[in-house]
This record gives C-alpha cells, structure tokens and sequence, in this order.
C-alpha cells in the first residue's frame, strides 16, 4: 500500500492518457468496476499482458489483495484507482475503452435505495461516452430484480444493444470466466447468476 499503490494509482489531477499509463503499448484498454477480492482482474490481466487494464475499488482490502497479486505475478499492465469510479470515468477520453467489466456490484435491494445502483441513465452515458463502437459491457449479478433492472435501463439507452438470442447468452458465464468468491457464496446460497453482455452501438 505504501509502495506499489502510489505506482499504480492513476492520478485525476493530471491529464489522462491511457495510452502512456504502461510501459507498452496496450492492444486495448479494459476497466473493471468494483474489483472485490481481484480474483477476475488479476487472471484476465495474466491471461492477457497486451492489453492494458484500469481496476476501480474504493475498498482499502480488495485493493490490498490486488496489489499482493499484482506483485506476486510481476504484472506490468494493470492500473488502479481507488475511488468512486465515475470520477475516472468523467477523466477518461471520449471512445477510450474496449471493454467494461462490472461483476456482482451491490444490489441495493431495499427500494428506497434504488438510487444508489451503478446502473443508472447517467452512468450508462458516462460508459457511452468512453468505450469504443462495438465495446463490450459485462454485466454479472445474482439479483434478478438488478438483472431485470438493468435490462430495462439498457432497453431505454440508445448507446447499446443487447444481443442475446437464447436463455444460455445470460445463464451461462462467458468463456474463460474465472468465477469470484462472492460468486460461489452465492451459488452456494442457492443464488442463480445472471450473465448479461452488451454492445456499444
């Protein structure tokens, strides 16, 4: 936390070029929003060392174990912001991302906190805004009521598509899906995941 994250950690404060963020010259750029424990983040990031990758947890214990694995595997092309990450995405370049990951944020149950959901009209145009024609934004939860949520608040955006043809494009994870911890607890619960996948028109 002392030494790795202030490496890492992307500053707001000056003019972001995601393209100068690595010591490469990143094939694509993928953010994770709410990384957890990491276990996603840090396999892709593995799976693909070309590609440059932007995780945002505000949580002081998942960014702890990220930077742990981080330093374990000697990844190069992972990046960091600890805070809310609609501020990131307000920094961010117009048509900036290739793909957008957001697994198992906090559903909000209770109504009166519906407001409180990631997925919203103004989230859904900041994520318009910064991924590419044609991005990818994945979306997994084990709440059917923010699956139905989010498909709804996608049906009412002009910026994306859903291009499921049968039950298995959102029951089933997408290939090389590592799973999460939260996502066991979950099935283990008896939950079942929802797998959604969404284009950048």
């Amino acid at each position: 936390m002392e030494t790795l994250l202030p490496r890492l950690r992307i500053d707001l404060a000056q003019p972001l070029e995601p393209e100068r963020l690595y010591p490469f010259a990143p094939v694509e750029l993928w953010l994770e929003i709410g990384f957890g424990g990491g276990e996603h983040l840090i396999q892709a990031a593995r799976e693909h060392r070309n590609i440059g990758f932007i995780g945002c947890e505000p949580f002081i214990n998942g960014v702890a174990k990220v930077l742990a694995a981080i330093d374990a595997h000697g990844l190069d092309n992972v990046r960091l912001h600890d805070d809310d990450a609609t501020r990131l995405l307000d920094r961010l370049p117009a048509a900036s991302l290739d793909r957008v990951d957001l697994l198992y944020p906090d559903p909000w149950p209770k109504r009166r906190h519906w407001k409180r959901r990631f997925i919203s009209p103004e989230t859904l145009d900041r994520l318009a805004r910064t991924m590419k024609r044609g991005a990818e934004l994945r979306f997994a939860t084990d709440s059917a009521d923010y699956a139905a949520w989010t498909l709804a608040a996608i049906g009412r955006h002009d910026g994306f598509c859903w291009p499921a043809e049968c039950a298995d494009d959102w029951r089933r994870p997408w290939p090389g899906w590592p799973g999460t911890r939260y996502e066991q607890k979950a099935i283990h619960a008896g939950a079942r995941p929802v797998y959604l996948r969404f284009l950048r028109r």
